[in-house]
């Protein structure tokens, strides 16, 4: 082929190994801002509202080059939370129906439980977070970390869940139709443990609406937009936020202005 087209195969080569340019390593590092920003906003933002978030971020790029960075992506404005097919295992196996139908306020404990995933910012590479919390009073029953997105972030998630709470009966769980709560791994671990699915609506953020409002309050009153050293820091800070001050401390309005966890011990569903 080098030889059809009259090129030395040594130039050829030189060309194809070439170190990217500032200009490429520079839309790499945008395109890893771009993407949580998206993400973030549960894959609904467009180029305009991803600018403007990267904007706050102290980033001076113009939107034409977020747009540009966006559609070679395939990073698209849509309606919900809907994440792009094949990012995380492809096509959901096993959807089930919104039994929790935004019942957000079940009159006991360890009745309605919701989970979701959100994206913390480090130095070394995304940390993803998984949450349970329990609907009666906010608290967070379980959590997980990693560096990876993967189905075991959730079923560890959800197994310290099961261990703290030892519910004596069937528990609903509600999570977004995300690949990692639609997969035969996270089904099998529901059934074995008494748990009982329920699904948001595709398309539809609102159906897990107290789990986002959590990310929401982490973010703003202990993330803050900031990029953690290490995930090792940002594990321990997060760790902090969730058993040191939110669970324990933090009065939550829900919860007749009280920590959740100290709500609970009034006992007034007995």
């Amino acid at each position: 082929m080098c030889h059809a087209l009259n090129i030395q195969r040594s130039g050829f080569y030189a060309w194809v190994n070439q170190p990217k340019s500032c200009r490429a390593i520079e839309d790499e590092r945008l395109l890893g801002l771009i993407k949580h920003s998206w993400l973030e906003s549960g894959c609904v933002y467009g180029y305009r509202k991803v600018t403007s978030d990267l904007r706050d971020l102290g980033e001076s790029c113009s939107k034409h080059r977020v747009a540009r960075l966006m559609q070679q992506e395939g990073l698209k404005a849509q309606v919900g939370y809907s994440k792009r097919r094949g990012m995380y295992g492809g096509k959901p196996a096993l959807v089930a129906d919104n039994l929790l139908d935004r019942a957000f306020s079940p009159a006991t404990p360890n009745q309605s439980w919701v989970t979701d995933i959100t994206y913390i910012r480090t130095h070394e590479g995304w940390l993803y977070l998984a949450v349970v919390l329990d609907l009666y009073s906010r608290a967070v029953v379980g959590w997980s970390m990693s560096s990876r997105m993967e189905s075991e972030l959730v079923t560890q998630a959800l197994l310290a869940a099961v261990w703290r709470r030892k519910p004596k009966s069937e528990v609903l769980i509600h999570s977004d139709q995300g690949s990692q709560f639609t997969g035969y791994e996270w089904q099998g671990f529901l059934a074995e443990h008494n748990l009982k699915p329920s699904m948001s609506r595709r398309g539809n953020c609102h159906d897990n609406a107290v789990a986002e409002s959590f990310f929401q309050l982490l973010k703003r009153e202990r993330v803050k937009k900031k990029i953690y050293r290490t995930r090792e820091k940002a594990r321990a800070d997060i760790f902090d936020y969730i058993e040191m001050f939110y669970n324990s401390k933090r009065k939550h309005s829900h919860a007749g202005d009280m920590p959740p966890l100290a709500y609970e011990k009034l006992g007034n569903y007995n």
